[in-house]
C-alpha cells in the first residue's frame, strides 16, 4: 500500500470509529497499523492524534468579555427527557437580535460545538446549543461515552428536543423571532430536519455534511438553505444529487457548496481533519447567509 493509499485509509477508519461502534482500543490499533504506512497524515507518528485535541478548538473563552454565557433547561413534551442547552448571547446587546440553534455531533454538546455557539454570539446573535445527552446527565466529559450515550437515545425524540430547543431561542426575550439553524454531521442532518418540519418559522439552514431530511417534504422549506459539502464523503454525499433536486424541484431559495480536499469533519478544529481555509470559508458563508436573514 502506498502512501496516499494509507492516508485515505486511515482517515476512512477514523470516520468508521466516529459514526460506527468501533471501541477507541481497536480503533487505535489498527490507526497505529495504517500509520506505519501513512506516517499518521502528519499526526506526529501517534495514533492518538487523530483524536479530537479540545484545547485547540478555542476560539472564543467561556470568559470573553464579548459574550455572556450560562446554561438553560427546559421541557421537551414529545422528546428523551428534560433538557438543557448553553446559551450565549453578546454582552452589549442593544434591543433584540436574530437567534440560531447551534446542534451538535453524534456524541453531545461538546467543547467544540460550545465554541462554535459563542463564535455565533461573538457576531451579535443570540445563540443556543441543546445537549441531547441531558436526558441522561449529560455530555460526558469524552466523545467515546458520549457516542455511546447518544445511541441509546431515540433518534426521533432528539428531534423533539432539538425542536424545543429551537422554539426556546426563537422565543427567547432578546430574540427578535427570527431563526436560524446549523449543525454539523448528526447536527447537519437536524438542520435539514427542522427545515422541513419548521416551515416559515425558520429563516435560514446551514447544515454541514449532514444527512438529508426526508426529500417528500421539500416543498414544505421555507427557510433558505446553505449546504457545506465535504468533496471525500462518500456517505454523506450518497444523498447530495437528490437533495439538490428535490430542493430545485420544490422552489426552495438553496446553495450548496463542495469544498475541494477535504473530508467529513473538516470545520471541526480539534482534530487532524480540520481545514483552515475550507473552514473559514463555510463559516463566512454561513454568517452571512444570518446576517441578510436574521436582522
Amino acid at each position: 500500500m502506498n502512501k496516499r493509499a494509507a492516508d485515505a485509509e486511515l482517515y476512512d477508519l477514523y470516520d468508521e470509529y466516529c459514526h460506527g461502534a468501533m471501541q477507541r482500543r481497536e480503533f487505535l490499533r489498527r490507526a497505529a497499523a495504517l500509520g506505519a504506512v501513512a506516517g499518521l497524515a502528519g499526526c506526529g507518528g501517534k495514533p492518538e492524534a487523530l483524536l479530537p485535541d479540545y484545547a485547540k478548538c478555542v476560539t472564543v473563552a467561556f470568559t470573553d468579555a464579548r459574550i455572556k454565557a450560562r446554561y438553560v433547561d427546559y421541557e421537551s413534551p414529545g422528546g428523551n427527557g428534560p433538557m438543557r442547552g448553553y446559551l450565549v448571547a453578546p454582552a452589549k446587546l442593544e434591543g433584540k437580535t436574530g437567534a440560531v440553534l447551534v446542534v451538535h455531533e453524534n456524541r453531545g454538546l461538546n467543547p467544540y460545538v460550545k465554541d462554535v455557539a459563542r463564535r455565533v454570539a461573538v457576531e451579535g446573535f443570540l445563540a443556543f446549543a441543546p445537549d441531547a445527552l441531558a436526558p441522561l446527565g449529560g455530555y460526558p466529559g469524552n466523545d467515546d461515552d458520549g457516542k455511546v450515550m447518544q445511541r441509546t437515545l431515540d433518534r426521533e425524540k432528539i428531534h423533539a428536543d432539538m425542536l424545543g430547543g429551537a422554539e426556546v431561542v426563537q422565543n427567547h426575550q432578546s430574540s427578535n423571532g427570527r431563526l436560524g439553524v446549523t449543525g454539523f454531521c448528526f447536527g447537519g442532518g437536524v438542520s435539514n430536519h427542522l427545515a422541513v418540519e419548521m416551515g416559515a418559522s425558520l429563516k435560514a439552514a446551514a447544515p454541514f455534511y449532514g444527512g438529508a431530511p426526508d426529500l417528500a417534504r421539500a416543498g414544505e422549506i421555507r427557510a433558505r438553505v446553505l449546504v457545506h459539502y465535504a468533496e471525500n464523503d462518500p456517505r454523506v454525499n450518497a444523498s447530495k444529487a437528490d437533495y439538490e433536486a428535490a430542493l430545485k424541484g420544490a422552489g426552495v431559495d438553496f446553495e450548496t457548496f463542495v469544498y475541494p480536499g477535504t473530508r467529513h469533519g473538516f470545520h471541526n478544529n480539534s482534530t487532524p481533519r480540520y481545514d483552515h481555509a475550507a473552514a473559514t470559508l463555510a463559516w463566512q458563508r454561513t454568517i452571512d447567509l444570518f446576517k441578510a436573514t436574521l436582522a
